[in-house]
């Protein structure tokens, strides 16, 4: 078991806890947690704070050596503005939970040079699926679709 999945996954069970959308981000940095974060929109009544994002503010700010170093881990294949994110500060590495609930842009960050390591976790593959069964409208405001 990856603890670090494991913590992404507690990060989306927390989210889902607040009344959010469960998904769960931490970077590692020379194996070690550095930042936390669950996807905030609806909690924060955000634009922008998916897991990811949220993660990435709560690690603070890093020097661009350090970016070049961590690993980003997520519940979900990130979309296209986390995966931004991921080639703004040259994170060379992204483990995914799971890409059969959505799949963002993953052939564009492989092309990009960025190592994805998806692991198609059922505990990830089965949250997302709850949360698009019982919330199917929320779960499309939040990708982008219309209702």
């Amino acid at each position: 078991m990856d603890e670090f999945l494991t913590e992404a996954i507690r990060q989306a069970e927390q989210g889902l806890r607040e009344g959010g959308i469960p998904i769960g981000s931490v970077l590692v940095l020379d194996g070690k947690i550095i930042g936390r974060g669950h996807n905030r929109r609806v909690q924060n009544s955000s634009a922008i704070l998916h897991a990811e994002m949220d993660c990435l503010e709560n690690a603070g700010r890093l020097t661009a050596e350090e970016y070049r170093r961590s690993t980003l881990y997520s519940t979900l294949s990130p979309c296209d503005m986390c995966g931004g994110a991921v080639l703004l500060y040259n994170i060379p590495r992204v483990v995914i939970g799971e890409n059969r609930t959505f799949q963002g842009p993953e052939d564009y960050l492989r092309r990009r040079g960025v190592e994805l390591d998806i692991r198609d976790d059922p505990r990830c593959v089965e949250l997302m699926e709850q949360f698009i069964r019982s919330q199917p409208e929320l779960w499309n405001e939040d990708i982008g679709e219309p209702a």
